[in-house]
């Protein structure tokens, strides 16, 4: 029967496509925005302010072009990485995100059981949905997990966490360092709270006068007063385990981890969520070749933000990453749980080895700077500790 005139019809409910239609990274976005409740979106696809480094992220992977070589036997390649000793099935990880569970129930449990059929390591962030060893055990045994660690204002609280890592099993520790205080995400902000509880971290989601954004009312907990003398500290509660340092933006400060004994960095500007207008990570990997190459001689650097495609996987390899970070898409590809997750990490295995055939290269290992053309963005990168303008300012 005809709906009366004037009438309207309900909207259908969404239908997502079947999981074997998706071919590419970018689809799971829009699956997400269509499938997930306003508030979950908003707190993972938010950035800080005016989105500038959310955006600059992924754009400055398509500034750098590529010189493939030709006439090369590319019949077999091999995309598998080691990561601070550890044999990998691709040159990529998950990168810790919070609260997967608010896109899957199952959330960093089916990130786990993913990434330990896919061979790739899971960072487990600080404010996951499940209990730490709730996750471990979800995977497989022997399986490689990091743990991120966001330094807590009660320092015992940070000791206890890192005990239970080692009892666990984890393999490194991985402490965020650009978020001494969250970002102001005005998308998170926005949308009511649906209280939820990190089941690692304890923190809880609670409105308050500024707004509701997840990561600000379940960051309260972190300690502000961080700096590079704290180092120590970490290594002692971390019982031996390899540190890494996420979040370094700047050349001086990648030197001073390594004068501080890390075993890594990730160069990250926290996928654009902490303070808008910072530099991509891209552009401070550039910054360390060209006036801290001692870094990259001598300790893992990797990065994350805005990394979508096997070409960007690609660049960030010959530019001297060990390998690169995803944070986002793995949540964005729970819309079809476990499955996604393995899918994502399917597409992004084929477009990389895909990459490497076209570029007349065989192995990830074998990946240089001579691959590539960085000449739209070289005048972006500093030169040295200083500013040219710096010299020019003095006191009447």
């Amino acid at each position: 029967m005809e709906p009366p005139s004037g009438s309207t019809k309900p909207p259908e409910a969404y239908k997502k496509p079947e999981l074997s239609k998706i071919i590419s990274a970018y689809e799971f976005q829009d699956i997400a925005a269509r499938q997930f409740s306003k508030k979950a979106y908003a707190f993972y696809s938010s950035a800080a302010t005016d989105l500038v480094t959310y955006d600059a992220n992924r754009d400055i992977f398509r500034r750098i072009m590529l010189r493939p070589r030709v006439m090369r036997n590319v019949k077999h390649v091999s995309i598998k990485r080691s990561i601070l000793g550890y044999r990998c099935q691709a040159p990529f990880f998950v990168s810790p995100t919070a609260m997967a569970s608010l896109a899957h129930p199952e959330g960093e449990k089916a990130i786990a059981r993913a990434c330990a059929n896919e061979g790739l390591i899971q960072i487990i962030s600080s404010n996951a949905s499940f209990p730490l060893a709730d996750i471990v055990a979800a995977g497989k045994k022997d399986q490689v997990f990091f743990l991120q660690l966001y330094v807590n204002q009660d320092r015992s609280k940070s000791e206890d966490l890192l005990r239970e890592a080692q009892i666990l099993g984890i393999k490194a520790i991985v402490v965020t360092v650009d978020a001494p205080v969250p970002g102001k995400r005005e998308a998170d902000e926005r949308v009511p709270t649906e209280g939820v509880q990190s089941g690692l971290s304890g923190a809880k989601a609670e409105s308050d006068s500024k707004g509701a954004a997840y990561g600000r009312v379940m960051g309260k907990y972190i300690d502000a007063s961080l700096t590079f003398d704290d180092v120590p500290w970490i290594k002692r509660a971390s019982r031996g385990l390899p540190i890494i340092l996420k979040g370094v933006q700047y050349g001086p400060d990648a030197y001073q981890a390594l004068l501080y004994g890390v075993q890594g960095i990730i160069l990250s500007n926290h996928g654009g969520r902490s303070i808008d207008t910072a530099q991509s990570p891209i552009l401070a990997l550039l910054e360390l070749h060209r006036s801290w190459p001692v870094v990259l001689k001598n300790m893992e650097v990797y990065i994350d933000g805005g990394i979508l495609r096997g070409t960007d996987i690609l660049k960030a390899l010959a530019l001297g990453a060990t390998a690169v970070g995803i944070g986002r898409p793995w949540l964005y590809s729970l819309a079809y749980g476990e499955q996604g997750a393995r899918h994502l990490s399917r597409i992004l295995k084929d477009e990389l080895e895909n990459s490497l055939r076209l570029c007349g290269m065989t192995d990830v290992d074998g990946l240089d700077p001579s691959l590539l053309n960085t000449g739209d963005i070289d005048h972006l990168v500093p030169m040295g500790d200083g500013h040219p303008y710096a010299s020019r300012i003095s006191k009447l």
